[in-house]
C-alpha cells in the first residue's frame, strides 16, 4: 500500500484517502550542460528573447496562481549564476536554488530531499522549456486532484519505426496511440517517493523521466496523459535556440491595458514624454491621447519644430527643452521615418541617405541622447518597426531594411540597458491610416487599414508597462477599420476604441 491510501481503522485497501496536499512545488531542472550546442556554459543560461532560457521558464511558474513554491536543480558550478538570475527577475516564489545531481535520476532524488516530506504536489520541469504554458500548468495540478501520476504529450505528426540493431524496421506501430512526452509531469509526493524507494533495489534500475519510474515500479499506478503544446519545445540542439527565439517573436500575449481613464490619468500624471515625429500621423495621435490622460508631452518634428532626427545637435536641442520644463524625462517615442518606393539600382543616392539617415541613424541618435535621462527616471525608449521587417520586398529594400535593423536595435538596447533599468521596445503596427502611407500608396479601402489611435493607444499601453526587449503586434481586430480612439470614462473597460488589438511578438 503506498502513502496515497488510507491507513486508519475506517479505511479499506480499495478506499484511497481524499488527497489533500499542503501545497504545490514546481522543480524546475537545470543540470543540462549545453554541449550539443556547443556551448561554454550550460545552455539554461543562454539569451533567448532578451533574457536566460531559465528566467522565462521561471516566469512561467511565478505567474501561476496554481504554484506555491519553486525550487531549482542547477548545473554544478552555476548555481551562483542561477541564484543571480532569481535575484534580478524578483522571482518571489523561489524558495531554493541548489546543486543538481549526474544524472536526470540522481537530481529527482536530491529534489525529493529539498521539497521535505510533507504531502504535496510535484511537478518536475526542463529548464530549458521556456514556452510552457499557463494552460498546461493548470491542468496538470487539476488532475492530481483525481490521478496520483500525470504526464504532458502530443500527438505524433511523423510515423514512428522501430528498428533492430542493424537500423532495419522491425515494427511500424499505429500512430493514433502514440504521443511525444514533454514536461511537467505531475505527481502527488507519496507517490513519486514510493517510486523511487522501489527503484533503489533494482540494480538495472535507469529511466529516462520521472514518469517512466512511477510507470516500471509502480504499473498498477494510472498515469493521466493531458495536452501539451507544440510550442513546448526542448532547446536541445542548435536550430531549437533559434526556434525558440521566432517563437518567443510570434507569442500571443496580450499587451497589458489598465481598466479604466482614472488608472490611465494615475500612471501618466507627472510623467514627460518626449515624441520625436510627433507633427502628424501616429505621433500626433500619441501626443494628443497622452495629454488628454495627464502627461506632459512634448512632440519635437522637420514641419513644426525644424527637429531633424539624425542630427546630434538637433536631437540634444529638443530633450534639453523637454527636461528644462519639467525636471525629468520618463519616455522618449520614436516615430518619424520615411518611406520611398523604388528599385535600389534606379534610387539616386540623395534618396538612399535620406532613408538612412531618418530611419536608422536617427533612432540610433536618439537612443544615445537619451539614455542619461532616461537613467534617472529608468524609463523606456519606444520605436516603431514594419511589417516588413520579417522579410525584405522588393522596391522597399532600404526602407524593409532599416526596420529589420530597428528591431534588432530594439532587442540589444533592452539587454545592454537592463542593468540601468531602462526599457526599450518597438511598436509593429500593420498597415495603418497615415499622411505618409497615403503618399506613397495613394487611396485605399478605409478597412483594410488600422486607424493611427489605435496604435497611440497600444503604444501608451507599452509605455506604462514593465515590458521590455518586445516587439509589439497591433492588428486590426476582425471586421475593424479605422475609427478614433476616445478617452473611456471612469468605469468603462477599456481606454479607446475596439480598432485594434496588441500582442507582444
Amino acid at each position: 500500500m503506498t502513502q496515497d491510501q488510507t491507513t486508519g481503522p475506517d479505511a479499506t485497501p480499495e478506499t484511497p484517502a481524499p488527497w489533500r496536499p499542503s501545497r504545490t512545488v514546481a522543480v524546475v531542472l537545470a543540470g543540462g550542460t549545453g554541449t550539443r550546442l556547443g556551448l561554454g556554459i550550460p545552455k539554461q543560461l543562454l539569451k533567448i528573447a532578451g533574457k536566460p532560457i531559465i528566467e522565462h521558464t521561471l516566469a512561467v511558474f511565478e505567474a501561476a496562481p496554481e504554484i506555491d513554491e519553486i525550487i531549482v536543480l542547477m548545473a554544478a558550478g552555476h548555481v551562483e549564476d542561477a541564484r543571480q538570475i532569481v535575484e534580478k527577475a524578483g522571482l518571489r516564489k523561489v524558495t531554493k536554488v541548489i546543486e543538481g545531481g549526474d544524472t536526470r535520476n540522481a537530481t529527482t532524488r536530491i529534489a525529493l530531499d529539498a521539497v521535505g516530506p510533507t504531502d504535496c504536489n510535484i511537478l518536475f520541469h526542463d529548464a530549458v522549456r521556456p514556452l510552457l504554458s499557463g494552460r498546461i500548468v493548470r491542468e496538470c495540478v487539476n488532475a492530481l486532484w483525481t490521478y496520483a501520476a500525470v504526464d504532458v504529450a502530443i500527438p505524433s505528426a511523423d510515423t514512428i519505426v522501430q528498428v533492430d540493431e542493424n537500423d532495419c524496421i522491425t515494427d511500424i506501430p499505429v500512430r493514433s496511440r502514440l504521443r511525444r512526452g514533454q514536461t511537467p509531469q505531475a505527481f502527488r509526493s507519496p507517490t513519486i517517493r514510493e517510486a523511487y524507494r522501489i527503484a533503489e533495489d533494482d540494480q538495472d534500475f535507469a529511466a529516462t523521466d520521472d514518469c517512466g519510474v512511477v510507470l516500471r515500479y509502480l504499473p498498477g499506478t494510472p498515469i493521466k496523459v493531458i495536452d501539451g503544446s507544440d510550442e513546448n519545445i526542448k532547446v536541445t540542439h542548435p536550430v531549437d535556440v533559434h526556434l525558440a527565439d521566432k517563437l518567443f517573436q510570434l507569442a500571443a500575449a496580450q499587451a497589458p491595458r489598465l481598466t479604466d481613464h482614472r488608472s490611465y490619468t494615475e500612471e501618466l500624471t507627472g510623467r514627460t514624454i518626449v515624441v520625436f515625429g510627433g507633427s502628424y500621423g501616429i505621433g500626433h495621435e500619441l501626443t494628443e491621447l497622452a495629454r488628454r490622460l495627464g502627461a506632459q508631452v512634448f512632440p519635437f518634428s522637420r514641419s513644426t519644430t525644424g527637429t531633424h532626427v539624425e542630427r546630434a545637435e538637433d536631437v540634444e536641442a529638443a530633450l534639453k527643452t523637454a527636461f528644462e520644463a519639467t525636471g525629468r524625462i520618463d519616455h522618449v517615442v520614436v516615430t518619424a521615418g520615411i518611406l520611398e518606393k523604388g528599385a535600389l539600382a534606379e534610387m539616386d543616392e540623395e534618396t538612399m541617405d535620406r532613408l538612412l539617415q531618418v530611419n536608422f541613424v536617427g533612432p540610433v541618435t536618439i537612443a544615445r541622447q537619451s539614455l542619461p535621462y532616461l537613467q534617472q527616471t529608468k524609463g523606456q525608449l519606444l520605436l516603431y518597426t514594419s511589417s516588413s521587417y520579417t522579410r525584405g520586398r522588393a522596391r522597399y529594400a532600404l526602407y524593409s531594411a532599416t526596420k529589420a535593423a530597428l528591431v534588432n536595435l530594439t532587442q540589444a538596447l533592452a539587454d545592454e540597458w537592463a542593468d540601468v533599468g531602462v526599457r526599450v521596445n518597438c511598436i509593429n503596427p500593420e498597415r495603418t491610416a497615415t499622411p505618409m502611407r497615403t503618399r506613397a500608396f495613394g487611396e485605399e479601402p478605409e478597412h483594410t487599414l488600422l486607424a493611427a489611435e489605435a496604435v497611440a493607444q497600444s503604444s501608451l499601453d507599452v509605455l506604462i508597462s514593465d515590458l521590455t526587449g518586445q516587439v509589439i503586434d497591433v492588428r486590426r481586430a476582425p471586421g475593424d477599420g479605422p475609427s478614433s480612439t476616445v478617452p473611456a470614462q471612469p468605469g468603462s473597460s477599456r481606454v479607446g476604441s475596439p480598432a485594434g488589438t496588441a500582442s507582444v511578438s
